[in-house]
């Protein structure tokens, strides 16, 4: 298992286990950082980050692939907005992958795919939480999947493959400005994305 030690000196704000299947969000100011935590490995952490002061200016991944070059998330990647501003910048990563691809599951997704009904969704985590803070699912765009594997072949083939993270795996990113951070844990159990079996993570803000 790896354990995030944070830094010598370092203040924890806030630090909690996100339950199977349920969900989370918290501002951060500029220069905290957000650790998520794979506590079991193999779980999927949907994630998606706001503009605290005009959340019209959110995550963008087109923008975010195209300036780090780069599908996948990880160490020194930076996250970037609709108006192509530095949101996030990944200090540490013990998984390596994180996936820009798939985006998050949804209720009408699963009957497409899987031919099932009324499941648990990142989707609808996602505006649980946003109605908290007085947003709708129109702000709903294209996510990162945290320790999610998304393999794609030459001729664009993509498919959800088992997670190499291991239990203990985390994610370290640092805040370049005022911004709302949401996270899905995700329910999926019909593909690789949550071993079939969704459990728990840990979240820790710190400065």
């Amino acid at each position: 298992m790896t354990d995030p030690k944070l830094p010598l000196g370092t203040r924890v704000l806030h630090r909690e286990t996100i339950a199977p299947k349920r969900s989370w969000s918290r501002q951060l100011h500029p220069g905290q950082y957000l650790t998520v935590v794979d506590t079991e490995g193999q779980q999927a952490v949907d994630f998606l980050c706001y503009d605290t002061r005009k959340p019209v200016d959110r995550l963008n991944l087109p923008n975010t692939i195209k300036l780090n070059k780069s599908l996948y998330v990880t160490t020194g990647t930076q996250l970037y907005s609709d108006r192509a501003r530095v949101m996030f910048t990944v200090i540490e990563d013990t998984c390596g992958f994180h996936d820009t691809l798939a985006g998050c599951c949804s209720v009408e997704m699963d009957e497409l795919r899987y031919g099932v009904v009324n499941t648990e969704s990142c989707r609808n985590n996602f505006t649980t939480q946003l109605a908290r803070w007085d947003l709708g699912p129109a702000e709903i765009v294209s996510n990162v999947n945290l320790f999610m594997r998304v393999k794609f072949n030459e001729e664009g083939s993509v498919a959800i493959v088992d997670s190499i993270s291991k239990p203990g795996d985390f994610i370290t990113l640092r805040a370049e400005m005022p911004v709302l951070a949401l996270l899905s844990n995700c329910p999926q159990q019909n593909n690789p994305s949550a071993g079939f079996a969704p459990t728990p993570i840990e979240v820790i803000i710190w400065e």
